[in-house]
Formats: structure tokens, sequence, C-alpha cells
């Protein structure tokens, strides 16, 4: 049976995942990939060492496909899941008066209930590996609501509280619960357009004056978070900066974010 250790990845097929599967298996982790996007999944895996992963199409809203995942999963780790990475998720932007409901329900079931439906599923699994890790991807909007971005800065504010309220509730069965909490990563997600807009959520965010993370720097603050004692790792100058600015100067930040809007609708 495998012996090494194991971390489960959704959003495997791109962007964090693919850089923090980069960087587990290069360190001898086996890997396993879950996405929705199989062409993802499929490069992902060309980019790591043979016999060291597996990869599983699959969508994070689909409870009985976690459930078969993470199954065929640990049956090729020995039994093992050292780290949960609860990482799927997908971007929008736009006036929330100007978004469409079914846009709104999507970005809640995806990002945040599929958070929890990973939480929620994958317990029993990390409950039977000693010393295992949850580890959520929040984001700098959960540190500040950001203008134009209300549905998503919403969802990551419920993966950052039930990061929190899950370190409490596991401690004593010795799972320790993290986030990431990334400024904006420089990824394929920002490419999505503002919901009836034709800027792009990249161009949102640095209209704003925020600065762009790139993912390989998030793979090595996911490495930290799982082996330290921070409930919160924050990646990136503009997570360092909006952190800085929510505790010392909200009002300021409450005017930046308020120019990145009128940028947008300018």
């Amino acid at each position: 049976m495998a012996s090494e250790q194991a971390i489960f990845i959704t959003g495997g097929g791109s962007g964090i995942g693919r850089a923090v599967a980069q960087l587990f298996a290069a360190r001898g982790w086996r890997v396993g990939l879950a996405d929705v996007n199989a062409v993802g999944l499929a490069e992902t895996t060309a980019l790591l060492p043979a016999g060291l992963s597996s990869s599983y199409e699959m969508d994070v809203r689909d409870r009985a496909a976690w459930v078969a995942s993470l199954d065929a999963f640990t049956a090729t780790s020995g039994g093992r899941l050292d780290v949960l990475f609860n990482n799927a998720g997908i971007g929008s932007g736009g006036p929330l008066a100007e978004t469409d409901f079914a846009e709104i329900d999507r970005v809640v079931a995806i990002n945040l209930v599929g958070a929890l439906n990973g939480a929620r599923i994958g317990y029993a699994y990390l409950a039977k590996t000693p010393g295992s890790c949850l580890l959520n991807t929040a984001s700098a909007s959960a540190i500040y609501g950001s203008a134009g971005l209300a549905p998503y800065s919403a969802t990551k504010f419920g993966v950052r509280a039930m990061t929190e309220a899950l370190d409490g509730e596991w401690s004593a069965v010795g799972i320790k619960v993290r986030d990431i909490v990334p400024g904006f990563i420089d990824t394929p997600l920002l490419q999505r357009p503002v919901e009836g807009s034709n800027r792009s959520i990249r161009e949102t965010v640095t209209s704003a004056g925020l600065e762009l993370t790139s993912a390989e720097d998030v793979a090595l603050a996911a490495w930290a978070a799982v082996h330290g004692d921070k409930i919160h790792t924050y990646v990136g100058k503009t997570a360092h900066r909006m952190a800085f600015a929510a505790r010392w100067m909200p009002g300021k930040l409450r005017k930046m974010m308020r120019r990145g809007l009128d940028a947008q609708e300018g």
C-alpha cells in the first residue's frame, strides 16, 4: 500500500490548485486532483511525477461525487488523507443590482456550499489520518468586501468564517483547519468578464489599485499553512496591506474600494 503523505485538491485543473499540486508532488506527496475540467486535469497530471497522482472529474456541488472521489483516492494512498485542499472556486464581478440571480446562485453554490460539502464529507477521511489538515482558499475579498465583487466577497467571508469555526470544532480530534488568504491571483479565473460590462475581473481589481499575486507564491504559502500554526495565512502585498488597513485604517480602505467602483463604471 502507498505510504506517501497524501493531498486531495479541488480546482486542481488550473491556477492555485495546479501550482499546489506541483509543489507537493515535488516534495514527495501523493496528489489527488479534482476538477470539472477534464482537459485541465490532464494538463496538470502531465506536469507531475509519474505515479504520484490520480485525477477525478467532479463538481464540488455533487455530494455523491465527493464520496466517490475520496473513496477512490484514499484507496490509492493506503487510506491516508493528510490534507484536503478546498480550493475550487469561480470568480464573478459586476454591480449586484445588475447580476443575474442564476449567477449569484452559482457563485454561492460552488464557492461556499462546495467548500462546506468538502469539509463535511472530508472529515471522516481526515479523522483517520493523524495530524491531518483541512486547508481552504479564502481571498483578500474576505478581509474587506470588494466593490463590484459582492457575491464573491460574501462567499470568501463565509470560507474564512468556516475555517475559524472548524478550527475550534475539530481541534479535539487533532485535525488542523487553516486557510490561505491571497491577494488576487493572476490566473485565468480573473479573465472572466464582469457581469454587464466589457471589462474583465482582472481590470476591475487592478483599477482599484490592487496588485496581483502569482500562483507559485500561493503554493508556497499553502505549504507553510499546512505545516504552521496560523489559522489565516496572508499571501502577497495586497492581502497584507488590506489586512493592515482593515484593522488600522478602515476609512482609507473604504475610499479605495469606492474609487475602484468609480473606475469600473467610468
